[in-house]
């Protein structure tokens, strides 16, 4: 019995230690997160001038109205259709128009049948007063007569100068109702794309009120308004860097295309546009930022996806050398492209992970995927 107990109890303090360890490995071990990418947090040399913000403008564009009040029968585009120049966009109702068209060509035919008579009566006057001028010199016909005969062609002459003009007048209505008709039909005046639609077929246009926008097809400009203390820093063709986020990550490189020489009287400030390069993802009336100082300076860059609002407070998720991570709040600054400046809270070379969302990482192990 009692050789029993000791090996019974010997059994126990070889199991013990056995079971504490592996209490104490549960204890330590770490939560594993998956599925997440990680950046560096790094230094890039920007511009040190203040950004100046403006709008992503086509070279060349119309808004396009009617010259005369009609219904519009017809709106043959919509908002990002291409058209070449001439292409018809909208027409409207042409029944008066056509109408007006052939009733002057029959006035003008009237006009030249007019003339026609005209000149047939001018050209027999004017043979019938050569005849009586051989008769008078013959003594064969009284001057009475005579002087009947040149009254008689110097009206045919008048008559034939009237119809004439009265011809020359009804082509000229002619050609006015011709181009009343043009009126009817909307246009594109340059190839480019339809940036705006704003009536439908029913709606009744009128002299001023828009129908159709398009931009010029081809590069576009950024226009942006400067303060004239500024002016000195730009010359015609110099590169700017801007800042496009809607279309491009990093910064691209415009140029001074035009500085318009007429200030604002109010704000002392020139519109300036630059001329970007052909960007797939570049739209008209995208925002942009471009930087007029050729001056540059460090800033602390972190992606834009990194960092986690919360009200006024922001925050990422810094990831050790161990690929633990840990919540690090942060004072971001303004974004630049896809990146945002960080002006407390990292340091260059920490990995931070990417678009965490609302996910508790705190003491996690990040496995990060390529």
């Amino acid at each position: 019995m009692r050789r029993a107990a000791k090996a019974l109890l010997s059994c126990v303090l070889l199991i013990l230690p056995v079971g504490c360890q592996h209490e104490t490995q549960a204890v330590h071990a770490v939560a594993v997160a998956t599925g997440l990418k990680v950046a560096e947090v790094r230094v890039v040399q920007v511009p040190s001038a203040s950004p100046l913000v403006g709008t992503v403008r086509a070279e060349e564009s119309a808004s396009l109205s009617s010259q005369v009040v009609g219904r519009v029968t017809a709106v043959l585009v919509r908002e990002g259709d291409m058209v070449r120049a001439g292409q018809t966009l909208v027409r409207l109702d042409d029944g008066m128009a056509r109408a007006s068209v052939t009733q002057a060509e029959g006035t003008v035919q009237a006009a030249e049948h007019n003339l026609d008579a005209a000149e047939a009566q001018a050209a027999l006057a004017v043979s019938t007063l050569t005849r009586y001028q051989m008769l008078r010199d013959q003594k064969s016909v009284s001057l009475q007569e005579f002087d009947e005969v040149s009254r008689r062609s110097e009206a045919a002459t008048a008559q034939l100068a009237v119809a004439q003009a009265q011809l020359t007048a009804q082509k000229a209505a002619a050609s006015a109702a011709v181009t009343m008709e043009g009126y009817s039909t909307i246009t594109a005046p340059f190839a480019g794309v339809v940036t705006a639609r704003h009536v439908d077929p029913g709606a009744l246009a009128s002299p001023g009120t828009a129908l159709v926008d398009v931009n010029r097809a081809g590069p576009l400009q950024l226009v942006v308004t400067v303060d004239e203390s500024l002016l000195r820093d730009l010359q015609p063709s110099s590169a700017l860097p801007v800042s496009v986020p809607a279309a491009a990550a990093q910064l691209i490189t415009g140029r001074v295309a035009q500085i318009v020489p007429a200030a604002d009287a109010a704000s002392h400030s020139f519109q300036v546009k630059i001329d970007l390069p052909a960007l797939r993802d570049l739209l008209a009336g995208m925002y942009g930022t471009t930087f007029v100082s050729a001056s540059t300076r460090a800033a602390l860059l972190a992606p834009q996806a990194a960092v986690v609002a919360h009200g006024s407070i922001h925050s990422v998720w810094v990831v050790d050398a161990q690929h633990i991570a840990a919540l690090r709040y942060v004072a971001p600054g303004s974004t630049m492209g896809s990146d945002v400046e960080i002006l407390s809270g990292l340091s260059a070379g920490e990995q931070v992970v990417l678009s965490p969302g609302d996910r508790e990482l705190g003491g996690m192990q990040i496995e990060a995927k390529p």
